[in-house]
């Protein structure tokens, strides 16, 4: 049986990945920090998937999960790195610590993750990096939440060359706005969700669902000649003048 490692995968699109890929046969790990999303996770989600506490920012957290996942479920064939965050402010009003937060969970943390990963991981493999329309389509008050993804999209062609010989595939998911929990922790008012929804062309929010539909592609077979690439899941957000 495959296996799936899915960091950030206790809530929203991680969670929606790790129901989808245990569905299609994986063997799924997920992790989370929280302690209401990770008592969530392990009563909802199937008995025989893995939860585990682990901060991606904090480096012996991930020697920790590998050691737990290979003692379970052996190698991973996807290394799902979804784990970040995001707390728009405007960029005067960006403090030390939240600059800190941001670069250490959404670059830093996910960067050393994959390093501790990729000796466990098996040859013909996929790594999928979470980034989001954000990192190239501007919005007021994200500027570092934008960078410290963006630095995802350009360390991914590099990767993909590196991890060639080895046949392991190196994409992005891109997500646009998305109906998950985000949008109620940011305290996002109705009147700002529906002037988001206006400029999509499909006229609404995209689903965790469709994501991780794109990140089970990504992994599958079916993708096995893709590598460097970034799949935008956004309903046609940006495509006008």
């Amino acid at each position: 049986m495959p296996t799936a490692l899915i960091t950030g995968g206790t809530t929203g699109i991680g969670r929606a990945a790790a129901e989808l890929l245990h569905a299609r046969g994986y063997q799924v790990t997920v992790t989370g920090q929280n302690p209401d999303s990770l008592a969530r996770a392990r009563s909802e989600l199937p008995d025989d998937v893995l939860v585990v506490r682990s901060d991606a920012r904090v480096l012996c957290d991930a020697d920790a999960l590998m050691s737990a996942v290979s003692a379970r479920f052996g190698s991973p064939d996807l290394l799902f790195l979804n784990a970040g965050t995001f707390r728009p402010a405007p960029v005067a009003d960006v403090t030390e610590e939240s600059f800190d937060e941001h670069a250490g969970l959404n670059f830093k943390g996910r960067h050393f993750t994959l390093r501790r990963a990729l000796p466990f991981m098996n040859d013909g493999g996929s790594i999928v990096l979470t980034v989001g329309i954000g990192s190239r389509r501007g919005s007021p008050g994200a500027t570092v939440g934008a960078a410290t993804r963006g630095a995802l999209l350009a360390m991914m062609p590099s990767l993909a060359l590196e991890l060639a010989p080895r046949r392991i595939r190196v994409n992005a998911v891109s997500p646009g706005a998305t109906d998950a929990p985000l949008f109620d922790e940011l305290g996002v008012p109705q009147g700002g969700r529906d002037a988001m929804r206006a400029k999509i062309p499909f006229e609404r929010f995209g689903s965790s669902q469709e994501v991780a539909e794109a990140v089970a592609f990504l992994a599958s077979d079916a993708a096995g000649y893709i590598t460097g690439q970034d799949v935008t899941v956004a309903g046609g957000y940006g495509l006008g003048a």
